[in-house]
């Protein structure tokens, strides 16, 4: 029997992962962190509101287990916030959801989880691990292609995999609401959560011009020959690839090819002009601890909702790489991860800097 602390936020798939964990034997902690939320608006934050407190304290009532919560605001508004704000700032278009997975799910909830005794810490991202004869962990996607999270996993070294654990993993998503309904659990029926957590319930163009309005101001929209046609309202409001919403007059479909934060510019162009067959990466995780050294082939997926492409990856030193997809993509955006999978099993990845043209 092992020592496991399992990180709760009153959803079914960590509710669902604690009452598998007990099943099966395990000594089982709940564990809750509370984030950092715009002022005045607390409530509103999706992933540690009191009522998804509440609900997580219900589950850990019904399966007889310890619960905790942790504050982790000054933590997450440092970092996963910070990092946020600093991309948009950038031109980029970060996920945040990978600094906090690395920072605070896998940073604070983790040293908590070990200065408790725990064995192993365990979530309800739907993944597996494998381990390999040479004691490596694989991770791999999970069963439900359709909720698989092995791309914002990625960041996590093998030290972390060793001692981490992903119980629904292994089940489709659908099955794992039968689990809730069977374990009698209060959130059984509670719908998923999309949303980035720190909006408040939001949009992100709001919170952007509360807490970082330089992204927000107008400039001029030009072509890539650098003709003027119009302004846009912010660069932080668009997205490479965008066809709608342009508010640029032309007989020809416009997109979004690029941004130029310097000069304040978005760059647009027509159907043709738009994609890219390499992109270069940098602050790669190796998921193996070590960096390949000769040219490979994988999938890549080049956001979280995105099909795989294709590709070849040349490793450069230990955390960058370039890729060159088979066919180009359209929507390369920095800021965004890189991820390499070889079939079922991820590979590593790491952040956009740059595509070609």
């Amino acid at each position: 029997m092992a020592k496991v602390v399992i990180a709760m936020s009153g959803g079914v798939d960590s509710s669902v992962a604690a009452a598998l964990l007990k099943e099966q034997g395990h000594d089982v902690t709940g564990m809750m962190l509370r984030l950092w939320s715009q002022p005045g608006k607390e409530e509103s934050n999706r992933c540690c509101t009191l009522d998804s407190q509440l609900l997580a304290r219900r589950v850990a009532n019904k399966l007889d287990i310890p619960f905790y919560v942790i504050d982790a605001k000054e933590a997450f508004r440092e970092t996963v916030v910070d990092y946020f704000l600093d991309g948009y700032s950038r031109g980029e278009t970060p996920n945040p959801c990978l600094m906090c997975n690395r920072q605070i799910r896998w940073g604070v909830l983790r040293e908590h989880a070990l200065a408790l005794g725990a064995d192993f810490m365990a979530s309800g991202h739907y993944v597996r691990l494998q381990k390999k004869d040479d004691g490596e962990v694989q991770l791999l996607r999970g069963v439900d292609r359709g909720k698989d999270q092995a791309y914002v996993l990625h960041v996590l070294t093998q030290e972390k995999l060793r001692q981490s654990l992903f119980p629904v993993g292994d089940y489709p998503k659908a099955e794992i609401r039968e689990f809730a309904r069977k374990y009698d659990l209060p959130v059984a029926s509670r719908a998923d959560s999309q949303d980035l957590c720190f909006l408040a319930g939001g949009d992100y163009r709001d919170f952007l011009r509360e807490y970082a309005p330089q992204t927000t101001q107008p400039g001029e929209i030009v072509s890539s020959n650098g003709s003027v046609l119009g302004e846009h309202q912010g660069l932080a409001f668009y997205t490479i690839g965008q066809r709608k919403g342009l508010g640029v007059s032309s007989p020809i479909p416009l997109y979004v090819l690029g941004k130029d934060p310097a000069q304040n510019r978005l760059v647009v162009g027509q159907a043709d002009e738009l994609g890219s067959r390499t992109a270069d990466v940098s602050g790669i995780n190796w998921v193996s601890g070590t960096a390949p050294r000769e040219l490979f082939r994988a999938e890549v997926k080049i956001r979280y909702t995105a099909k795989e492409a294709w590709a070849e990856i040349k490793p450069i030193g230990a955390d960058q790489a370039q890729i060159t997809f088979d066919a180009p993509q359209r929507d390369i955006t920095a800021g965004q991860a890189a991820v390499f999978f070889d079939g079922e099993i991820c590979l590593g990845g790491g952040i956009i800097q740059s595509s070609g043209e």
